[in-house]
């Protein structure tokens, strides 16, 4: 009998992340630990943009070096993932019976925001990996109806991993690292709020987060970070029950919070 998986919101944090993971690295690792062997993983990054919803098929997909800047280190990296068409064709599946446009993509890598956290959680890559795009065009809306096309996948094997960040706003970040600030109240706030609305379990305030949230528009000028958020909560199902297994600020302006949804016992 297939194990049903859980749906993993992670940080990515900055790419250096990835050479200083610190305790939300641990955090991933030890969640990865802890759970059955998947059959494969959906990963959901923000920085895989497209205008619909677009599956990757690529059999080996490459490590993508999307930024620039950063210790020559980084750029060394690979992570040797695997796909798996037969998994890639059950994504596009599921998310067409829900009635959402799907395309595919043949020749889709991993961007840092996949290969950062899946190089955490999985070293030695042994499960396959479908790389799977956001809309920022759409909101946190569509993203939670893309996260809900994904549910069926969990009875399946299938862990749908979405990878972002509580709180993403560049500026603020480039402004910290040179300046060494202060971390700015609405870090903490909307981490917070979001805990807070998620354990209440108002869907819609989360959805609404730009106007209800403190710092919302401050934490995210733009949704991209926060739409793999929204992709886990739906993936969740509706009887899901979330928990927040690491809490906690890089950089002094990234709040690298991590939150699993499981099934409820008897949901």
């Amino acid at each position: 009998m297939t194990q049903i998986q859980p749906t993993l919101f992670v940080p990515h944090g900055s790419p250096t992340f990835a050479l200083r993971p610190g305790a939300a690295g641990a955090a991933l690792s030890a969640m990865a630990a802890s759970l059955a062997l998947p059959r494969a993983i959906v990963i959901v990054s923000a920085h895989w943009d497209t205008t619909e919803p677009t599956v990757g098929f690529a059999e080996r997909p490459e490590t993508i070096h999307d930024f620039w800047g950063f210790p020559d280190e980084l750029y060394e990296i690979r992570y040797p993932a695997t796909g798996c068409p037969e998994a890639s064709r059950e994504v596009v599946a599921a998310i067409a019976n829900a009635g959402l446009p799907v395309a595919s993509d043949a020749g889709r890598g991993l961007d840092h925001g996949a290969w950062v956290p899946l190089r955490l959680m999985f070293p030695d890559a042994e499960v396959p990996v479908i790389p799977l795009s956001i809309q920022s065009r759409g909101g946190p809306a569509q993203a939670y109806k893309l996260g809900q096309a994904l549910a069926p996948l969990r009875e399946k094997g299938f862990l749908v991993i979405a990878s972002g960040n509580v709180t993403h706003n560049l500026n603020d970040f480039r402004m910290a690292t040179r300046n060494s600030a202060q971390t700015p109240d609405y870090v903490r706030q909307f981490s917070n709020w979001l805990a807070d609305t998620l354990d209440a379990q108002d869907i819609d305030a989360l959805l609404d987060y730009r106007r209800q949230a403190p710092g919302g528009a401050q934490a995210h000028p733009s949704d991209e970070h926060l739409l793999p958020f929204y992709v886990a909560l739906g993936a969740g199902g509706e009887n899901a029950e979330a928990t927040r297994f690491h809490a906690g600020i890089d950089n002094y302006v990234i709040a690298m919070d991590a939150y699993s949804f499981l099934p409820k016992k008897g949901g």
